[in-house]
């Protein structure tokens, strides 16, 4: 694997440029130089996107920018000793030596294994100081080269780093040693970053160092992309306490479950293994200490409260709308099928023509199909089903917004608390309080120290129990009546709307449909409409329109983005640019507002104003024109959903236009320093 670095790939004290985000455009084009990738760009808005996640700048003067990109064709270290050092956001000043990791998405076991020892390499003093002292590209590759050939002195993935006879004897060397009942402490961890490339190892080869140094027993597993070894489980089981320093989910952590833990992001892991140690050894003995969830794991689901509640709160509620999408989607789209096979009065009698009829025996009466008593018959079944579904919709909501808080545990007691919001006649509101009633209850709940015998119990029979009759029980009893009543008040309001009033609320909804393509905003503007379609099905059109409205704000940025990229402005865009307009033009009719992503990941100063600009227009012609939509998705594919197609469709054609001419006259006229990394790309969640 040793062609995986050559000297047209070293940069030596060469200049590149004066910050971090030029150096890595300088390295990503170098390796698209070489073939490596047939888009440099690309490659470097991938690492870039990674880079602002979080920052690759190491102590010691290091920096490991890294991606893993579609671009890159062969996996790549590009290589550049910098004269001056530039920040890539180490706390101790910038770097001299900088490493570009670049792997295909589909890179082999075999290449991110050999990625990944020239990560752990950058550990070593004598690693680092060799290229620094290389006066030539052919020394550097040497270096590196042997670094790759050759295993690294610390341990191998999930094996103990050192046996736990040198750990005692580095204890009893160490007069400082972290001890629990007079012997070394015994610490498991487990390291994980983003892309499982670098972070990963460094991250783990710091803390067996530190583990040596300190005579602490460790044992650590580095959980990479090229797969990991699993500690022992009598290992982690005579375990005194848990690291987990990680940037993802831990794999299988229910392996760890009541243990003592410390968490923390990997990059901690990289430059402060010592304090974490220490902080292993003081939780072994606090009682009051963080434990690991008892439940199949998540990771970010057990640390969000303690880290940040608002920002849990928020992963939550997002987790909540993802999931009660489906119900709402697929019920609305049959509720549609059911009007355009039964007619639009199959309301009337629907339940009573499926219960009482078959195929064999379909109905002779009342038929209010164009279809005859098939199509009633069909239009029946097709409504019935979508009727069902949709009475899962604030159930669904409550009980994964539970769910992305309290993890499984979290499901049922924020499920029966959405079904009793909807008993109160609470709506979508009571819904979202009785799913984060629970979610937090699940949460506290699971997160006390219970006896070994009591564990088993907790997710499946104390938790949901307890839970249920907390968030349940405030609902019927306290929150359940001012929500209902709130509700009330907001849809008096919607529906005292006229005029000048309509014709707001749709640019407001389009404005949040355009803010962030399927982000946070964009799911409260969808989540208000899809909450409320069952009411605009039951007759009040004023949710019918707000539906239309916000599906056809949504499908502006990415049509917007093809006319640009395709018809009106091809020079202002990138061949990839040009390429990802033309699929761009199918997403946008299919309602899929992610299709506008790679266009605003590049250009997001001059994309999402314009899409932004043009969304609100069709928002409030859509309005406007009091077009009605019975289904939540789909787009113009769901034409015999919506009344008043036409207008629906020059709603959307005027505002895509404005976009699409907004966007290139940005891109003509607002120039900016063009960087080359202005590429459609989504960005890597590495």
């Amino acid at each position: 694997m040793t062609e995986i670095i050559t000297a047209e790939l070293v940069s030596i004290d060469e200049p590149l440029g004066a910050d971090k985000r030029a150096v890595i455009e300088a390295l990503a084009q170098r390796v698209a130089a070489q073939g490596r990738a047939d888009d440099g760009a690309r490659l470097a808005a991938d690492a870039w996107a990674r880079e602002e996640k979080d920052e690759t700048g190491l102590p010691g003067g290091i920096a490991i920018p890294h991606a893993k990109s579609a671009a890159v064709t062969q996996a790549s270290l590009a290589f550049a000793r910098l004269a001056p050092p530039v920040d890539f956001g180490a706390p101790d000043g910038g770097a001299d030596l900088v490493f570009l990791i670049a792997a295909p998405d589909t890179a082999a076991e075999e290449h991110l294994a050999v990625l990944s020892k020239l990560a752990r390499s950058l550990m070593r003093d004598d690693f680092t100081a060799g290229l620094r002292q290389a006066t030539t590209a052919d020394e550097v590759l040497e270096i590196v080269r042997g670094a790759i050939a050759d295993e690294p002195a610390p341990a191998t993935e999930g094996a103990a780093p050192t046996s736990r006879r040198e750990a005692a004897a580095a204890a009893s060397r160490n007069e400082g040693a972290l001890t629990i009942d007079g012997r070394p402490a015994r610490i498991v961890a487990v390291t994980a970053c983003a892309t499982g490339i670098a972070h990963t190892f460094m991250a783990a080869d710091a803390l067996t160092a530190s583990g040596v140094a300190e005579g602490v027993d460790l044992v650590v597993e580095p959980q990479g992309s090229s797969g990991y070894k699993a500690i022992d489980q009598r290992i982690i089981d005579e375990a005194d306490a848990v690291i987990f320093a990680v940037d993802v989910d831990v794999r299988e952590q229910a392996r760890f479950a009541g243990k003592p833990v410390v968490r923390s992001g990997v990059k901690r892991g990289i430059e402060q293994p010592a304090q974490l140690i220490a902080e292993a050894v003081a939780a072994a003995s606090d009682p009051t200490a963080a434990r690991v969830s008892g439940t199949a794991a998540a990771t970010s689901a057990d640390a969000a409260p303690r880290a940040s509640l608002g920002g849990s709160v928020k992963r939550a509620l997002l987790t909540g709308v993802s999931y009660m999408i489906p119900f709402v989607a697929g019920g609305g789209l049959l509720i549609a099928l059911g009007f355009l096979l039964g007619g639009y009065n199959v309301t009337d009698n629907a339940q009573n023509v499926v219960l009482s009829n078959t195929l064999w025996n379909l109905p002779t009466t009342d038929i209010t199909s164009s279809l005859g008593p098939l199509g009633q018959y069909l239009g029946s079944v097709a409504f019935v089903i979508g009727n069902a579904s949709m009475a899962f919709l604030v159930p669904a909501l409550a009980g994964y917004i539970a769910y992305g808080l309290a993890d499984r545990p979290g499901i049922a007691p924020g499920f029966v608390a959405g079904s009793v919001a909807g008993l109160m006649g609470a709506g979508f509101i009571g819904g979202i309080v009785g799913g984060l009633l629970a979610g937090l209850a699940g949460w506290w709940l699971n997160s006390l120290d219970t006896p070994r015998w009591l564990r088993g119990l907790m997710p499946v029979v104390i938790i949901p129990l307890l839970a249920s009759i907390f968030a349940s029980g405030l609902m019927l009893l306290v929150l359940g009546g001012p929500i209902a009543w709130l509700m009330s008040v907001l849809t008096t309001w919607l529906s005292g709307l006229t005029g000048t009033g309509v014709i707001i609320l749709g640019v407001v909804l389009g404005l949040m449909m355009c803010f962030d393509l399927g982000g946070p905003i964009n799911k409260v503007a969808y989540g208000f409409a899809t909450a409320n379609l069952a009411a605009g099905i039951a007759g009040d059109d004023r949710y019918l329109q707000i539906m239309a409205a916000v599906m056809a704000a949504g499908m502006v940025p990415p049509l917007a983005m093809a006319l640009a990229s395709t018809v009106l402005g091809r020079g202002l865009f990138t061949g990839a640019e040009r390429e990802n307009g033309k699929a761009a033009w199918l997403l946008g009719a299919a309602f899929i507002s992610e299709g506008a992503i790679p266009f605003a990941a590049a250009d997001v100063f001059r994309v999402i104003p314009a899409a932004m600009a043009g969304g609100a227009v069709t928002g409030a012609l859509s309005m406007f024109f009091a077009v009605t939509a019975k289904a939540p998705h789909g787009g113009v594919f769901v034409f015999f959903a919506i009344e008043d197609f036409w207008l629906w469709l020059l709603s959307i054609a005027i505002g895509t236009l404005i976009s699409a001419v907004l966007v290139v006259v940005l891109k003509r006229f607002a120039r900016r320093t063009p960087v080359a990394a202005d590429v459609s790309a989504e960005p890597v969640t590495a």
